[in-house]
Order: C-alpha cells, then structure tokens, then sequence
C-alpha cells in the first residue's frame, strides 16, 4: 500500500469538463524523505519512516538533531511509519512526492479531526432533549442513569457529556479530481477531517487502489563518516614523530 504524508491547505471548488462545480480539499503533499526501511527479515515487519515538514533546527531538540544529522538531513516536521509490502523499492535518502498519485485515483486520508472541547450529549451524541413547554423543567439533559435494585450500578460505556473531537479520523473512497505535480497538491473530492495546516496521511484506497510501484526521487546515499582514531594509533603517532624530531636534531 503506498502512503505519503501532506498537510491539508483548505477547500474550494473546480469546474470539470462539463461545468459541473465539484467541491475539493487541496493538500500539500510531500515532498517525503526516507528516514528507515523496516524489513521483515531484521524488523518482523515491513514499512517505510516518512519525514515531512521543515522544522527550524533550534526549535528541534537535541534527539531530534541528532537523528537527522546522521542522516545529513534538516530537522523534519513529522515523522511517520506507513505499512507497506514494497518496502524494499526505497533506500534511505530517496523522495517521494506527489506523482506517486494520479487523477482518478481513490485514496484513503487519516487525520485528526478539529476539537469541540467539553460537550453535552444532545451535542456530542444526538440526543433529542426534553420538552420546549412552560414548566418543562427538563432541557438538554440526559435524564436519569441510575438502576433500581437490580443492578444497582450505572453500565460501563454509557452515553454522557465528555471532551468532543480531536480524534484520529480516517475517510475512505475519495476520488483525486486534480493534480498539480510542480507544486505537491492535490485536489480530493470531498472533505478531509482536521484543521487547516494539520497533519494528513493519504493512502491508496485498498478497495479501488491501483496499486502502483513507488516513484522515487533519488538522492545521494548516507555518507558514512570516516571512523574514529583510536587511542593506541595516536600513540603510534605521537611516537613517530617524537622519533623523526630527534632524528632531525642529531642531524
């Protein structure tokens, strides 16, 4: 399954051939560098660590600079794991962007929906509420809980008044209507859960997915940095030259 990382921009609307208005969220997505390949072999599992995002390097702690300088990359924003059978196609350092899409296409988008805050139950759950007449005494309440002597306690799991969204929302079946591949955007048909600017993770759809092969970017390898001298070869060293000095001055 192919999956990259992207932010969502906002909605708006296009005009199809026939001049149908057709409703779209555009997301910016990519362009995702390979930051781990995870291999059923070593790791039991096979995925790819995506890294998405600019981050500036003094706001990112001292784990997070030292993870990407081994990599000689800049702090990244987001970092992600995406399950995916053809991990083996990517190497560290490759980048994959928005052309691993195409219009038509229908993907699967995660993302976090927008928080409500503290809600009541005919809010958060649909309830119908009482009556409006005078004297009703009884609103936007969710009415009595409790048992009678059997079984004298309140069921788990019941519907009540709580914390409203900010959830991982997953919206599946949606339909690329427009690509722009110099600009990393897409246009999906539809809404995407979350706010503006907020993390979203596309997936090909695992109904109506093509199932294509990643479209990679390739960049140079990792270099590795030359090993570290020992303390016995800097003896030798310090040695040869304490020698070739005393050999000069006799001279």
């Amino acid at each position: 399954m192919l999956g990259l990382l992207g932010k969502k921009i906002g909605m708006t609307q296009i005009f199809d051939d026939k001049g149908i208005c057709i409703p779209v969220t555009v997301l910016e997505v990519g362009p995702c560098v390979v930051t781990a390949v995870r291999s059923k072999e070593r790791d039991q599992y096979s995925a790819v660590q995506l890294a998405f995002g600019e981050k500036k390097e003094k706001v990112a702690n001292q784990c997070e600079r030292g993870y990407f300088k081994k990599l000689n990359l800049k702090p990244k924003q987001y970092l992600r794991e995406i399950r995916t059978e053809k991990a083996g196609q990517l190497k560290i350092g490759d980048e994959v962007r928005a052309d691993n899409f195409e219009v038509g296409d229908y993907v699967d988008l995660e993302g976090t929906s927008i928080g409500k805050g503290f809600q009541g139950v005919v809010k958060r759950h649909g309830f119908k509420g009482g009556g409006k007449s005078h004297g009703s005494m009884f609103g936007r309440v969710p009415g009595s809980i409790g048992q009678s002597s059997n079984p004298k306690r309140v069921f788990k799991g019941l519907r009540a008044p709580g914390h409203m969204g900010a959830e991982r929302v997953t919206v599946q079946n949606l339909k690329i209507a427009k690509i722009d591949v110099e600009n990393n955007l897409i246009a999906v048909r539809g809404a995407v859960p979350g706010v503006e600017d907020g993390l979203v993770v596309i997936f090909e759809s695992l109904k109506r997915g093509k199932r294509n092969d990643w479209k990679i970017v390739s960049k140079p390898a990792v270099e590795e940095k030359p090993a570290k001298e020992t303390s016995e070869e800097k003896k030798e060293e310090t040695s040869r030259t304490s020698e070739e000095v005393k050999a000069e001055g006799k001279e």
